[in-house]
């Protein structure tokens, strides 16, 4: 069974965000390192040689909380966010993808919408006024890092919707559909749960 047009453009978007994601994702990988080396930086100066900086310090926070907002939603895409499981580990993957297209609209979207719109005028507030460290000698870009909070609620965002159209793909098509090379390359790891309980339900 061919796939419609509006299929055919559904799955390309999710390859599309998935690439981006998996990129964005590795790059923010590398940002560990230097969240690494600055944590050992601060920790020598300050115990080995009595020496603080203010600016150095914020550095790391800065870095810290880059790390954690754009390493999000790529979290969200490998499935590595901690779950409270009581149930979801027994169910078949068609009931699985049930729960995450439904925790997906239901629950994680309007949560994120929430917080882009709650942050934006937060945001440019701090932009209006070219915020700066309240401490001496702080960083003068709080602006850029608040920026941040939007990013993350956006990349949150993109990766619901994808997590959300992942599941209804997985169970509206057929498994020759899931099969084909097209919904491979889009629904990835997903199709990997695909078992003879699916072949049944879906038939």
């Amino acid at each position: 069974m061919p796939f419609s047009l509006i299929q055919r453009i559904g799955l390309r978007a999710l390859i599309a965000q998935n690439r981006f994601q998996t990129h964005l994702g590795q790059f923010t990988a590398w940002l560990s390192l230097s969240l690494v080396l600055l944590s050992a930086l601060v920790v020598v100066l300050r115990y080995g040689f009595d020496f603080g900086n203010v600016a150095l310090q914020e550095t790391l926070l800065y870095n810290h909380a880059i790390f954690f907002m754009l390493g999000m939603a790529y979290t969200l895409q490998q499935d590595a966010h901690v779950r409270v499981d009581v149930f979801y580990s027994r169910f078949s993957s068609r009931g699985k993808a049930r729960v995450n297209l439904i925790g997906a609209l239901a629950l994680a979207l309007p949560a994120m919408l929430f917080l882009f719109v709650a942050s934006f005028d937060y945001v440019t507030g701090s932009w209006a006024i070219q915020e700066g460290s309240s401490e001496a000698g702080g960083l003068a870009w709080l602006y850029l890092l608040k920026t941040f909070i939007l990013i993350m609620a956006f990349l949150m965002i993109s990766q619901i919707l994808a997590m959300a159209l992942t599941s209804f793909y997985f169970l509206r098509f057929s498994p020759e559909q899931c099969q084909h090379p097209l919904a491979q390359a889009a629904l990835g790891d997903s199709l990997n749960n695909l078992d003879t309980q699916h072949s049944k339900e879906v038939a």
